[in-house]
C-alpha cells in the first residue's frame, strides 16, 4: 500500500498492540492505526462496517502447526478446548465479514493442522454466508510469486492454502480466501404504470490490485 490509505490493526490484547508500535516504527509505515477492541462485536468494528477492502483474520487457535517448536502443546490441548476455540473462530470470522465492501476479500488464517479449525470453519462460514464465495488460493497467489513457487501450499484443484512441516519445512499454516459478492440488482414495478419496470442497482466496487 506504500503508506497510502488506512490500515487498521485490531486486537483484544493491549500488550500485543503495544508491541506493534516499535515494529511499525522500524517499518517506516505511517498509515497503520492500532485499535483496541474488547470483543469481536465491539462498536469500533460496527462503525467500519461495509467500508473495508481487505480483511485478514488471524484467529486464536490451538497452535498445533507449531509442534516442532512447541512439542508440549499436544499435552496441553484438549478436544473440549478446541471446540471452545472453534466457536471463537466462527464468531470472529462472522464479525470481520461485516467490515467488507462488495467485492472485498476476507482471508482466514491459522497456525493449526486440525481440519476442525481450518477446512471445517471455512466450509461452515460459506454455508452460513451466501453473500460470500471462496476464491482458490492458487488463483490469488499466482500473480504474486514466480511460477516455480505457485505450488507452495496450494494447487489448482484445492481451494485452500496449507503448509505442512514434513512437506514444506515450515510450521503448519492454513489460509482461506473469501470474496463478498457484488450487490444484487433489485427490480421494482412503477406504481403509476405496472408495465414500466425500473431497475435499481449499486455499481460494483472495482477490485483493488
Amino acid at each position: 500500500m506504500r503508506s497510502t490509505g488506512r490500515l487498521y490493526a485490531l486486537d483484544t490484547s493491549e500488550r500485543r498492540l503495544a508491541n506493534l508500535k516499535p515494529r511499525q516504527a522500524r517499518s517506516g509505515l505511517s498509515n497503520v492505526h492500532p485499535v483496541w477492541i474488547d470483543r469481536e462485536n465491539d462498536s469500533k468494528i460496527k462503525r467500519l462496517a461495509g467500508k473495508i477492502d481487505r480483511v485478514l483474520v488471524d484467529v486464536p487457535c490451538s497452535g498445533m502447526g507449531t509442534l516442532r517448536r512447541n512439542p508440549d502443546l499436544k499435552w496441553r490441548q484438549t478436544p473440549e478446548g478446541v471446540l471452545e476455540l472453534n466457536q471463537k473462530q466462527m464468531n470472529i470470522l462472522a464479525s470481520a465479514s461485516r467490515l467488507l465492501k462488495p467485492g472485498g476479500r476476507l482471508v482466514y488464517a491459522t497456525c493449526s493442522l486440525l481440519p476442525q479449525e481450518n477446512q471445517q470453519i471455512a466450509e461452515d462460514f460459506l454455508a452460513k454466508h451466501p453473500n460470500f464465495e471462496a476464491i482458490p488460493a492458487a488463483e490469488v497467489l499466482k500473480p504474486l510469486f514466480p511460477k516455480d513457487k505457485i505450488s507452495l501450499g496450494c494447487s489448482p484443484d484445492n481451494l485452500w492454502w496449507q503448509l505442512w512441516p514434513h512437506i514444506h519445512g515450515t510450521d503448519g499454516f492454513f489460509g482461506a480466501v473469501f470474496q463478498k459478492k457484488a450487490a444484487v440488482s433489485a427490480v421494482t414495478v412503477d406504481k403509476d404504470d405496472e408495465k414500466s419496470v425500473k431497475i435499481k442497482s449499486k455499481k460494483p466496487v472495482k477490485e483493488l490490485k
